[in-house]
């Protein structure tokens, strides 16, 4: 199983690529997506047309982006969420399944604390995925995303959570 993983921003758009065989996880590809200056239209597009490159380069079978978390800034809030729906787009219309995690999903699955630091995330996915070199941030975070679905999003891939929150790492 080929898994993308994409951690949305307006500026900076962070994807990765792992492959899942059996219980082994295997890094193909990860990067930064810089959108052009300009409009918020403009900038959109160039999440798309970035994101098509990489679904046509690497072929994923299943795509896996970090929910929007409240901002104390709603304009910011508004924004990362226009950025994150032109990413689920772009998936949906190559005909990919999207799955979706929070924050503290994804860090919990990775290092095993939902509350950890960037670093500690950054480091986790080097040592999981046997990288020679840290990540770039936004990748490092694309990587964790897609890391937590090949773990099943912590064993919620197979449960169906309509009605429940997640709260701490755990169904409530």
């Amino acid at each position: 199983m080929r898994i993308l993983g994409i951690d949305p921003g307006l500026r900076l758009t962070g994807f990765g690529i792992i492959d899942k065989t059996g219980g082994k996880l295997v890094y193909v590809s990860s990067g930064r997506i810089r959108t052009v200056e300009g409009e918020l239209p403009l900038r959109l597009k160039s999440i798309m047309d970035h994101l098509n490159e990489v679904i046509a380069e690497h072929k994923p079978d299943h795509v896996a982006i970090e929910q929007v978390f409240v901002n104390v800034n709603p304009k910011s809030t508004l924004m990362l969420g226009q950025a994150r729906g032109a990413a689920i787009c772009t998936a949906v219309l190559n005909n990919l399944s999207v799955a979706e995690y929070t924050a503290l999903q994804i860090k919990q699955a990775v290092v095993g604390e939902g509350h950890a630091r960037k670093e500690q995330v950054q480091e986790m996915v080097r040592r999981l995925l046997r990288l020679t070199g840290q990540p770039a941030t936004d990748a490092a975070d694309a990587l964790a995303c897609a890391i937590c679905h090949a773990h099943g999003g912590l064993g919620l891939g197979a449960l169906s959570t309509a009605g429940y929150r997640v709260k701490r790492g755990r169904l409530i």
